[in-house]
């Protein structure tokens, strides 16, 4: 017998699972697990364009997976939910068992 879950946890829930899918997202998370980046250091530790790198930031954001603060002239972005962390850490440890 299913357990019963309303319908929109179960959104919420794929749409998190559709975020973390994405191989830039993920590197980005995985980066802000420990310490707080802005988008020029992030940028830079994953090669890429910073302009690539606000546009991620912003849909993690938006589905508050990432927080940020203004520090002087800087945006600083950090996890906002360690529940997240411990997924990656299930899904990581789940794939290297594979």
């Amino acid at each position: 017998m299913l357990k019963k879950i309303d319908e929109e946890t179960i959104q919420q829930t794929t749409k998190m699972f559709k975020l973390l899918g994405d191989n830039t997202r993920f590197r980005i998370l995985y980066l802000l697990e420990d310490k707080e980046w802005n988008v020029n250091a992030i940028a830079t530790e994953l090669n890429m364009e910073q302009s690539a790198v606000s546009h991620q930031l912003k849909k993690l954001k938006e589905a508050k997976l990432v927080k940020n603060r203004r520090v002087g002239k800087n945006i600083l972005y950090s996890q906002d939910d360690i529940h997240v962390y411990e997924i990656l850490h299930m899904a990581v440890t789940h794939a290297k068992h594979t």
